[in-house]
């Protein structure tokens, strides 16, 4: 990422920003010397991330707590991106997953995890684009999933919420790459995170071997993102799985399709 010239400093906006991924990127990016927006539903650990980072690094963050599962809390970030000053770099981090099959779910908990993982996606990064694209500099990342390029968990639609969150930005990337701004997938694996602790689902039965650190997927990612990558699938392991998604019958990945993640308090049968 380049400064922009009309700027002395570099602005990042951050989604789900208090926990795993988005932390991660936080905590790089404030190293780095990046001012922070930090989003978030839970505002009491917004402001103790915000303090502890200001104190560390000695920069200013501004925190917006915001459901962004509602038009509300959408709306107070746009509002944001749209009157205050202005974001480099847009992080979709924030997003759900169901611990429950799509036949067992209900048409409720459906909708909340568009409603974040597609529908906010999709807000705020319109509106980060347009200030964006009119600067001729900027940056978005939309944190997707290795799971979008495939249904490799029968029931889930957590995965097909990820594919469209990919194709999304790697369609609306190269619209905006004349502009001289960058949209980038970011495509992990199993990571160690709160996300699944905090759907309810029990990883015990995932192999060891399988899981990053939240902190190699961000390196990986600006990595990738300085070399104009639309997406960026961190880890060799996992940059195969995806070749053999991508590639393999799709009779052969349906036959081999399971849930390795061991839901709490589901009927196996």
């Amino acid at each position: 990422m380049t400064l922009d010239p009309t700027t002395a400093e570099r602005r990042a906006l951050i989604t789900g920003a208090t926990a795993g991924i988005g932390a991660a990127f936080t905590r790089r990016l404030a190293a780095d010397g990046w001012h922070l927006v930090l989003v978030a539903r839970d505002a009491a650990r917004l402001t103790e991330l915000a303090t502890e980072l200001g104190s560390t690094y000695g920069h200013p963050v501004e925190t917006i707590p915001a459901d962004l599962s509602t038009d509300d809390g959408c709306a107070v970030v746009e509002r944001r991106i749209a009157d205050g000053s202005p974001v480099h770099l847009l992080v979709n981090n924030a997003g759900i997953s169901l611990n429950k099959p799509f036949l067992r779910s209900t048409a409720e908990d459906e909708a909340r995890l568009l409603r974040l993982n597609v529908h906010a996606v999709m807000r705020l990064t319109l509106a980060a684009l347009r200030p964006m694209t009119e600067r001729r500099n900027g940056a978005v990342i939309n944190v997707s999933s290795v799971a979008g390029f495939g249904t490799a968990m029968p029931g889930s639609t957590y995965s097909a919420s990820k594919a469209w969150v990919t194709n999304f930005s790697e369609s609306v990337g190269l619209s905006a790459r004349p502009f001289g701004v960058r949209v980038m997938a970011l495509c992990p694996g199993y990571t160690r995170t709160e996300f699944h602790q905090r759907a309810g689902i029990n990883m015990s039965k995932t192999p060891e071997w399988l899981w990053l650190r939240a902190e190699d997927v961000v390196d990986e990612a600006l990595r990738d993102l300085r070399k104009g990558k639309m997406v960026s699938v961190p880890a060799w392991k996992y940059k195969m799985v995806v070749a053999g998604m991508r590639h393999a019958p799709r009779r052969l990945l349906q036959a081999v399709a399971r849930d390795t993640r061991g839901r709490i308090g589901r009927d196996e049968h």
